[in-house]
């Protein structure tokens, strides 16, 4: 086998370690090239090589090997999965080791244990906490992007708040920043810098949650407005607020991942045998926030939409105000997407579109001619009826049975009915006639 690699999953991201023309040729050969990557600091991995013999070995591979993180898509994970990674004794870890003849451009596993790199007892285990951390670190190079790209300043927001959760907040920033900078300089967490930002986790969280009950808050207030004008007028003061509030979460969500890489990083070089059980429980607090996140910004885009839907329902009688609350709900749900999107909570939604009047008065005039024109064809069906009952009764009828119609049908019948008030007459008559013989 000309060419060796291996592959290390977590599920969300792959590492691609070898020589680095190899590890080029794979992410071309898959497509991985397209997407963002990082590079692994596999020095990292020398002080869990277990003996010393195996530490000659890893720092040879060190030497002349690299490693490459790349994050999963949907895709991406799917043709992964055709080399065939096994599970090892890192939970939710997988590996394969694959390989290249030269005379094909396909890909072929190798049925070989781990190389030596990846022998140690904790090796694994610390390879994945260096994913982890590269997926940390790729949001928080998000959240920057977006901040910037809304233009808001989150300090700015925050001393224009008079609430104490907020004021403890300013300031938080600078001290996991500047530890995360010594950490990338020294390569590691001392007992000295963790201690100075031991503390910074509640306060984040502390601000996290009073943020989130701003925007429950917001979807309240909208909930209860009745009249179109105050929905309106609601729902414009809101997008400022909207926006503010969802850049203090994103930044708070950022420091966040900031503070568990310091985090990892110290559990990584003080307890390596806690490295698995401290790195899930992390994992499963980040997805307990975003859960939180999710549903807090959810119930305000729904409310966004039914803003929508109702104004629509009344644009005829308010030509301004539905129009009104309908552009800026789409304002709103607009940087919600963008904002959840970042999150990788869901993908852009379209806006909704305003009902035009004209396009209202239009339904409205449609729906009365619907009605009208109803009401004429069931008045059509009753007059033909009674033309055609009318019609019936003065068609000729033949009277005698000679095949010739003698006499209209209702002519005919009112000589019948005379003829027997005639006969009736007559008979009466002679009833009189005889009763005043018998009494002479």
């Amino acid at each position: 086998m000309g060419s060796e690699i291996e592959l290390v999953s977590d599920g969300d991201s792959l590492a691609v370690i070898g020589d680095r023309t190899d590890v080029e040729r794979f992410f071309l050969a898959t497509g991985l090239d397209q997407a963002s990557s990082r590079e692994l600091d596999l020095h990292r991995l020398w002080s869990f090589s277990g003996t010393a013999g195996a530490a000659t070995q890893v720092g040879a591979d060190v030497a002349t090997n690299s490693g490459r993180w790349v994050k999963l898509t949907a895709e991406s994970a799917e043709a992964v999965k055709m080399f065939g990674l096994m599970p090892t004794n890192t939970p939710g870890v997988d590996h394969a080791m694959i390989g290249n003849p030269g005379d094909i451009k396909r890909w072929l596993q190798i049925a070989q244990a781990p190389s030596v790199l990846l022998s140690g007892p904790f090796a694994v285990a610390a390879l994945s906490t260096m994913m982890q951390q590269r997926a940390m670190q790729q949001q928080m190079d998000e959240i920057v992007d977006y901040l910037q790209e809304i233009n808001e300043k989150v300090d700015d927001i925050l001393r224009g708040q008079k609430d104490a959760v907020l004021a403890d907040m300013i300031g938080v920033d600078l001290v996991i920043e500047e530890a995360l900078t010594v950490r990338d300089q020294v390569g590691r967490v001392s007992e000295v810098t963790w201690s100075k930002v031991q503390g910074t986790g509640m306060t984040l969280a502390r601000t996290q949650a009073y943020a989130l009950r701003q925007l429950d808050a917001i979807a309240e207030k909208l909930e209860k407005k009745a009249d179109l004008g105050e929905i309106a007028k609601a729902t414009k003061d809101a997008e400022p607020k909207v926006r503010e509030w969802l850049a203090v979460i994103a930044r708070t969500f950022q420091l966040q991942e900031g503070f568990s890489v310091l985090e990892l990083e110290r559990v990584l070089d003080s307890a390596p045998e806690e490295l698995d059980n401290h790195r899930l429980g992390l994992s499963s607090a980040r997805q307990n926030r975003l859960a939180l996140i999710g549903r807090s910004t959810a119930r305000l885009l729904t409310q966004m939409d039914e803003t929508v839907q109702r104004a629509n329902t009344k644009v005829l009688l308010n030509p301004f105000d539905a129009p009104a609350a309908v552009k800026s709900s789409n304002h709103v749900a607009a940087g919600l997407h963008d904002f959840r999107g970042r999150l990788g909570l869901e993908p852009g939604s379209e806006s909704k579109d305003a009902k035009r009047w004209s396009e209202a008065a239009t339904e409205a005039r449609d729906k009365v001619l619907a009605t009208a024109s109803e009401g004429v064809t069931a008045a059509g069906r009753f007059g033909s009826a009674t033309v055609d009952r009318a019609t019936e009764a003065f068609r000729a009828v033949d009277i005698d049975g000679d095949g010739i119609p003698d006499k209209p049908r209702a002519a005919a019948a009112a000589e019948e009915a005379g003829d027997a008030i005639k006969g009736a007459a007559v008979g009466v008559a002679d009833a009189f006639g005889t009763l005043f013989k018998r009494k002479r």
